[in-house]
């Protein structure tokens, strides 16, 4: 599936630059859905993780924690939590395509098709964002069960920040895999990474009463912000958000972290694969 094969090639020697970019970022995401398509069980599987961490600390746990706000359990509270990692993995995670890739051949004909880096990048950004997004709504489909209502305008302000944070995420797992060249070393960075922007964002606890050392590391944390404003979107106002100086931060002021996350992993990533040769 060389990108010649599309008429990358001939539409750069046309001129056409910006046709033969966005060209190009579409194989790279349609790609992406494609592997998933071959490989549906693991859409399925990927569930797996948050479904238990639902039910051993969600259920388990929710008479132990007791009511964290009018109407509010522990469960309620944990599930969007567990949305937003289920994104962060999945996310993360399809960074592990271009280790493939570069053990396959396949990154080196990307790397010498008259394709631009920022291309390569948005184009495996989007297609990892999709995938994570897509499994993010899978697991959406729980809410109700839990005694979760979404209303469409909470739905529509949450589809696209989940691809936000998603895009984020994708980008951060290519520049991790650019700078990896075995699956197992890939796997190894991640675990570095991964953990400790799960463990230490929010998901699992409330974001008051914190140890001073241990609020200091989660506002630190980006992905803080990400799990915040999901639990906001999906559960309204009613838990207490980390603060600033004080003040509770904004939805808009979580949305503008991401971006900013966004923008400088995705940057990082383009000026990385600019080095490979």
């Amino acid at each position: 599936m060389g990108l010649k094969l599309f008429g990358i090639g001939h539409a750069a020697m046309d001129g056409d630059k910006d046709m033969a970019e966005l060209k190009g970022i579409y194989i790279l995401w349609y790609r992406e859905l494609l592997r998933l398509r071959r490989d549906r069980p693991r859409l399925i599987a990927s569930l797996g993780t948050p479904i238990l961490y639902l039910i051993v600390f969600g259920f388990g746990l929710s008479r132990l924690m007791g009511t964290l706000a009018p109407g509010l359990n522990f469960t309620q509270f944990l599930f969007p939590g567990l949305l937003g990692m289920t994104v962060l993995m999945a996310a993360l995670m399809s960074g592990m395509s271009v280790v493939w890739e570069r053990e396959m051949g396949f990154l080196k004909e990307v790397l010498v098709a008259p394709l631009s880096r920022r291309a390569m990048v948005f184009g495996k950004a989007f297609g990892g964002a999709t995938l994570a997004m897509l499994q993010g709504l899978i697991l959406l489909v729980l809410a109700p069960l839990l005694g979760i209502s979404l209303s469409l305008t909470s739905l529509l302000w949450l589809l696209p920040f989940l691809l936000l944070i998603a895009f984020a995420l994708s980008s951060l797992g290519v520049l991790i895999a650019s700078r990896t060249y075995t699956m197992e070393g890939f796997q190894v960075v991640l675990n570095l990474v991964l953990l400790p922007l799960i463990f230490l964002s929010g998901i699992f606890f409330p974001l008051t009463g914190l140890p001073g050392w241990l609020d200091v590391i989660v506002k630190i944390n980006p992905i803080t912000y990400g799990v915040e404003a999901i639990r906001h979107l999906i559960l309204g106002p009613v838990v207490p958000s980390v603060a600033w100086f004080g003040r509770p931060v904004t939805l808009i002021e979580d949305t503008l972290v991401i971006v900013a996350l966004a923008v400088i992993v995705t940057g990082l990533a383009i000026w990385s694969l600019s080095r490979q040769e």
